[in-house]
């Protein structure tokens, strides 16, 4: 089958993903969709929850794995919406739809990649397509929780909205509960340690944080409080403050290093929700991206999060569609970039396995 025909089918296929509610937790039916799309082509499929998983015809234990890895599950839309989010319309060349742009642009594309090579018995690689669930969450079921009962892999492509560029670098995340202690009391009554007055200094510290180490890639830690609470009633002063405080970290630390820094020197108590969404990508001169820079891809380093984090293989991110759309209302995406991605995908997997022969 042709490129052009396999990249029609896979259209189609979005089409019927967007029709399809599939939320976090919720994607039963996109993942029936998705494994009779891949058996119309005669592809080996198994399920894990919601993730559906395929390897090349000829599997070869004796060579290293290489992951093609996308998820099908969406965010709930928002109330901004003027279309209906589960309508796959087609205007001016764009495909409209929840899930259109994040990530089911990227996931055709590169299921439609996959089938190409399926049949293939010369491949350096074992191909092995994931199409993920639970990736908006971070879920139990999500990419990481699978691994496990995946191959290892030496490389992987993650299908995210990138333009088609590379995205060779991706910060990793550490949230963090903190809390500013005090001592509780009566508001009519002289308190002199009231959280809420220490809260200033509390946030200075934080907004005048630098780590010393920058990434070449990715820059700086960023490190943001996004929440703020405390007390119940007018006329007590609360024992605490509490605070939500998101770190993106960058490769030039560990999240154990960063989660350190906190614990020691920061004015208030922290304490992690975890510590595995790590900072992941590949060099700049491995021999996938000089493949995709020979191609016409710039590279980059990207701060928002994916299922990569979860990689410990070199990896990189790519995929059609743009990041700025993802979660925004009337999501949409172009047809044309679904048509431009499956053929970059090809020509860079080809490129690539070229290189190392």
């Amino acid at each position: 089958m042709s490129l052009e025909e396999l990249t029609s089918s896979a259209i189609e296929l979005l089409k019927s993903l967007i029709a399809t509610p599939s939320f976090s937790e919720e994607e039963d039916q996109t993942a029936e969709r998705i494994e009779a799309w891949l058996k119309k082509y005669e592809v080996i499929t198994r399920r894990e929850g919601n993730s559906v998983i395929a390897i090349n015809k000829h599997e070869d234990p004796s060579k290293p794995y290489f992951l093609l890895n996308s998820h099908h599950d969406t965010v709930r839309p928002n109330k901004a919406y003027t279309r209906d989010p589960f309508n796959p319309e087609v205007i001016d060349g764009k495909l409209y739809g929840l899930g259109s742009n994040d990530a089911g642009g990227p996931l055709v594309s590169l299921m439609a990649t996959f089938v190409h090579f399926y049949n293939r018995s010369d491949l350096p690689y074992n191909l092995v397509m994931v199409a993920s669930a639970e990736e908006e969450t971070a879920g139990k079921n999500s990419l990481r929780g699978i691994l496990p009962l995946l191959p290892e892999f030496e490389l992987a492509i993650v299908g995210e909205p990138t333009l088609l560029d590379l995205a060779i670098a991706e910060k990793g995340l550490l949230v963090y509960d903190a809390i500013v202690k005090g001592t509780p009391s009566h508001a009519a009554h002289p308190n002199d340690d009231n959280p809420i007055y220490k809260l200033g200094d509390v946030l200075k510290w934080f907004e005048e944080l630098e780590f010393e180490k920058k990434s070449e890639m990715l820059g700086s830690v960023k490190t943001t409080v996004t929440q703020v609470s405390a007390g119940k009633q007018h006329n007590v002063v609360p024992a605490e403050v509490a605070l939500v405080v998101d770190v993106r970290v960058t490769d030039a630390y560990t999240n154990e290093e960063v989660d350190a820094y906190f614990r020691t020197h920061a004015p208030c108590q922290m304490t992690p929700r975890s510590t595995h969404l790590r900072s992941s990508g590949i060099e700049s001169n491995h021999p996938l991206v000089l493949a995709g820079k020979s191609l016409g891809r710039k590279t980059y380093g990207s701060p928002t999060l994916s299922d990569q984090a979860a990689l410990r293989c070199k990896s990189m991110k790519m995929g059609p569609g743009d990041s700025l759309r993802s979660h925004q209302a009337d999501e949409f995406i172009y047809l044309h970039e679904i048509e431009e991605a499956v053929v970059l995908y090809t020509d860079l997997l080809e490129s690539f396995f070229k290189s190392i022969n």
